[in-house]
């Protein structure tokens, strides 16, 4: 079935942004703004075969621009880039050359700068596939946006298949040599908002180390064996069952132990619905991040106030920081390169 499209809004400075939602055959639905490529809702069932909204999200563009949105920047639903994650105090060094990217972190950059792409608008193509509908998002990062070097052209799709994946296909090209790291933000709640966090949601992340960081959250470089830690979601815990020893709660990244090919990076149990979820991707790290800092502050879809730990987030993604981690996978995209990556949310129920 080939994707609807509905208005979603204006932006601040007038721009017309539009909704499209994907209708696999079991019904399943996914709605996707060209504002951000922001993922806005997300239906799947329950073990009752009761459709449900499982992300966090807005009405329409306003919500992802007012003022209390603007000063938490939650990123919520967006794609991610140039650069997911933090830099050390936005710097680094491409062949002997310094740049400065845009801080707006404490003393680093985050998830791209003050106006990443979560703030952009992408040119967007609805379509069909064998695997079910789909929509193609473009975005140009011109030479100097944010302070990164090279004109950079990004193609993302979303496919929902006919087996109630979601899969996120990245690609992107350059003129010039420049960090990229791209992710997705979306915040889940398998329980479709009838409870009011994931504390009880139970987690395995299939990671035996992850990047231990500075109090800016910046890596030290160590990777921390996790047993005998909080961070040890080897076998299925409750979100919330340690949580409280990690300070702040959990923002880090975990290093997935298979980094070649398609392959786990984690399995999410909400007891209560019986939805499920099992990502897979071909990215060597993945960031938990369990809604901290929200904080009642904003209301989402349906006026649904979003409090601490409404949802938590698997960005699957390269090490933060990693320009200035030598140790780390390299992040440098080259010109006659293609960067290609694939990350996909595949949802079930159990009993």
């Amino acid at each position: 079935m080939m994707p609807t499209v509905a208005p979603f809004g204006k932006t601040t400075d007038g721009t017309e942004v539009q909704l499209f939602t994907l209708i696999n055959q079991r019904g399943a639905q996914a709605a996707i703004s060209n504002y951000a490529g922001t993922l806005v809702r997300l239906l799947m069932p329950d073990r009752a075969g009761r459709l449900g909204d499982i992300v966090l999200g807005f009405d329409d563009v306003s919500g992802y621009q007012s003022p209390a949105f603007r000063e938490s920047t939650p990123y919520i639903g967006a794609l991610i880039g140039r650069y997911g994650n933090r830099i050390a105090r936005g710097r680094f060094i491409i062949d002997g050359k310094a740049y400065q990217v845009g801080v707006n972190n404490g003393p680093n950059s985050l998830h791209g700068g003050p106006v990443g792409f979560d703030q952009r608008i992408w040119q967007a193509v609805p379509g069909t596939s064998a695997a079910g509908p789909t929509l193609t998002l473009q975005y140009r990062s011109s030479d100097g946006e944010q302070g990164y070097p090279g004109n950079l052209d990004v193609t993302v799709v979303y496919t929902l298949a006919d087996d109630n994946a979601l899969k996120i296909d990245y690609t992107a090209s350059t003129d010039q040599a420049t960090p990229l790291n791209l992710t997705h933000h979306a915040y889940f709640n398998l329980n479709a908002g009838l409870s009011q966090n994931i504390l009880a949601h139970e987690l395995m992340l299939p990671a035996e180390r992850y990047t231990v960081v500075d109090t800016t959250q910046i890596p030290t470089g160590e990777l921390r064996p996790v047993a005998g830690t909080p961070f040890d979601f080897l076998e299925p815990h409750a979100i919330g069952g340690r949580i409280g020893q990690v300070p702040g709660g959990y923002d880090h990244n975990w290093v997935l132990n298979s980094p070649i090919g398609q392959h786990p990076a984690a399995i999410v149990h909400d007891p209560a619905s019986g939805r499920a979820l099992a990502v897979t991707t071909d990215q060597p790290g993945v960031q938990l991040y369990t809604g901290n800092f929200l904080d009642g502050s904003l209301k989402g879809k349906g006026d649904i106030v979003y409090g601490q730990h409404a949802g938590f987030c698997l960005e699957t993604q390269h090490f933060p920081d990693s320009p200035n981690q030598p140790r780390f996978p390299d992040t440098i995209l080259r010109p006659g390169q293609i960067f290609h990556s694939c990350t996909s949310y595949h949802f079930s129920v159990r009993p």
